[in-house]
């Protein structure tokens, strides 16, 4: 590889033959002192025989990149550097440079490694990646200038990675012993892993993590955290070797048998942190290398239960709060896992436990405790199932009904027929929006006049990042991305765009927290009317539309026209919006 860059050099009249010879003598005299290895590029620029500049450019043709000058730029957002921690960027030799929608631009040296670099980073962010190709030296003066102002939350995450490394011995791609499982459940409280498992739980609290992910690995056990959303790698991996204590110690926490790997298991953890009591719901799942386990954090201090404050419209709280103040009806909330229905169905019923009416939800799992309501957990393998639960409901005295998820026939009949006599009854489904939720009902067999009859409001629900309100500042999109979504004119003119520049309240990502948007469909008596004669779900959300229903793209849109998300959040959660687009203007 290095002769032939450098015949191509000769060919291209940049280096003489002379040179060349010298160079490559230079470079077996330093690997016969055991010097570092260089490649000749290297060894050309040091010796003043072609410019880095100069020879940058040729590998960018040798291998059909394209050359940047990255000395050019003085600024990259910090939402753009902090997709890829600086412990990553520094071992790859590599900077971020731009995001657009889903596409995340890098900047390499070595062209060799863009296959690898290419896999790993797309791996760790889930983005597409685009790579250009710019001088060693200006990379590392990329990374000193752009990374020495780490966030907070990168910086806290090294140094638990630094504790980690002082507690145990990494040595990572060593052979993997196969512990004795009765071994590992005497000695786990003299574990220095016991400190490290519970230093990375508490710290995902402390940073407002919504879940923590152990995934195996052949030669690591990575960590990452969802944050806001995204998961993040959590800076030190830990190595294999290690995974059947790791392992052992979260299932004797969550009271899961240690002994069993062929199948997955689901627990409960309960932490006393910072003088209040965190839930953590455990899954494990056996994968090639070993189990992955997932913590869902269930921290109640987090739990929003004012539904003024969970992002609804105005109009679309005026129709959802009515809806919960029905006497009796259905209502179903509808998103997939992590879209925030569990916090607005506690903030609906919250809302009504006024302490006159008998409240009773079946839950898989109870995730909140709440004051004044009865819960009762599923327990499919005895025999509490949601249909069971549901029927002994009926002969408790119910006002009002909270049922976990609809899953299928069974438990949908007995919640419609509660809703028919004189219960109010809240629940989920999954489904993409509002109007798939109607006809989701009428595919698992139930009669769609029962569905018209008892529905009373149908609400679809996503939650996009918040803009950081301490780095916010004004910001316009390129005209292209708002052309792409149709934005008008009249729009763009009233419209209080912004976007977070990174600071250490939102650890460098400018956002901060999560808001909910919305689509909310009520069952007016022409909606009703089309569900009796079988109407499709495109049918009915046409007609939601013309009533004015807003759709999720729509509610996304508003939510960034008034600066509280950004259009990129909009795109990664609801996409263009083409489909609405159409029926606004068919």
């Amino acid at each position: 590889m290095p002769q032939f860059l450098g015949e191509i050099l000769i060919d291209s009249g940049v280096i003489t033959n002379e040179q060349l010879k010298l160079a490559l003598e230079i470079q077996k005299n330093d690997d016969s002192e055991g010097k570092p290895h260089k490649k000749i590029g290297e060894v050309l620029v040091e010796n003043k025989f072609i410019t880095e500049e100069k020879l940058y450019q040729f590998l960018a043709y040798k291998f059909n990149m394209e050359y940047i000058d990255l000395s050019s730029f003085e600024d990259i957002p910090k939402n753009v550097i902090t997709l890829v921690p600086g412990s990553v960027a520094k071992e790859f030799g590599i900077i971020p440079l731009e995001l657009l929608g889903k596409i995340l631009t890098l900047v390499i040296s070595d062209p060799t490694e863009k296959g690898k670099i290419e896999q790993d980073i797309q791996f760790r962010t889930g983005m597409d990646i685009q790579v250009m190709l710019a001088p060693k030296s200006q990379i590392t003066d990329a990374l000193q200038k752009f990374y020495q102002d780490t966030s907070q939350f990168e910086s806290e995450l090294e140094q638990m990675e630094t504790n980690i490394m002082d507690s145990v011995d990494f040595e990572v791609g060593g052979a993997e012993e196969e512990e004795n499982e009765d071994a590992i459940q005497s000695d786990l409280e003299k574990s220095p892993m016991v400190a490290i498992v519970k230093s990375v739980i508490i710290n995902a609290v402390n940073k407002g993590v919504s879940d923590i992910h152990f995934e195996v690995f052949e030669k690591e056990i990575r960590i990452r955290y969802r944050l806001d959303g995204i998961l993040k790698d959590v800076s030190g991996h830990l190595p294999s070797s290690k995974k059947n204590e790791v392992t052992a110690i979260i299932k004797t926490m969550a009271g899961l048998r240690i002994d069993e790997k062929r199948v997955p298991q689901d627990g409960r953890i309960k932490m006393k942190i910072h003088g209040r009591e965190v839930d953590f719901r455990v899954s494990t799942l056996p994968c090639i290398h070993g189990e992955k386990i997932v913590l869902r954090i269930l921290d109640k201090g987090n739990l929003m239960l004012d539904m003024t404050k969970l992002g609804f419209e105005e109009e679309q709280l005026k129709n959802f709060t009515k809806a919960i103040e029905s006497p009796w009806g259905m209502l179903l909330i509808t998103g997939p896992t992590g879209s925030g229905k569990t916090t607005t169905l506690y903030s609906a019923l919250s809302n009504l436990n006024k302490g006159a009416v008998n409240i009773m939800t079946a839950e898989d799992p109870v995730e909140y405790n709440l004051k004044g309501i009865n819960q009762v957990q599923i327990h499919a393998k005895i025999g509490m199932t949601f249909s069971a639960a549901l029927k002994a409901f009926l002969r408790q005295d119910p006002d009002i009904i909270m049922v976990g998820e609809i899953r299928d026939y069974t438990v949908a009949e007995i919640a419609i027929k509660a809703a028919l006599t004189g219960h109010l009854v809240l629940s989920t489904l999954h489904t993409n929006d509002a109007p798939s939720s109607i006809t989701r009902l009428v595919d698992i067999g139930i009669e769609p006049f029962l569905v018209a009859s008892s529905m009373v409001l149908v609400m679809a629900q996503r939650l996009v990042r918040r803009v950081c309100t301490k780095c916010a500042e004004p910001y316009m999109p390129p005209e292209a991305e708002l052309k792409r979504l149709h934005f008008t004119e009249e729009e763009l003119k009233t419209a209080n765009i912004m976007k977070g520049t990174g600071c250490s309240i939102c650890n460098g990502t400018g956002y901060k927290g999560r808001l909910a948007i919305y689509e909310i469909m009520p069952i007016t008596e022409e909606i009703s009317e089309l569900i009796t004669a079988g109407a499709t779900a495109m049918d009915l959300k046409k007609k939601a539309m013309a009533n004015g229903m807003h759709t999720l793209h729509q509610s996304a849109r508003n939510k960034f026209l008034s600066g509280q998300t950004t259009l990129e959040e909009v795109l990664r959660v609801t996409g263009t919006g083409e489909e609405e687009w159409k029926i606004m203007n068919s």
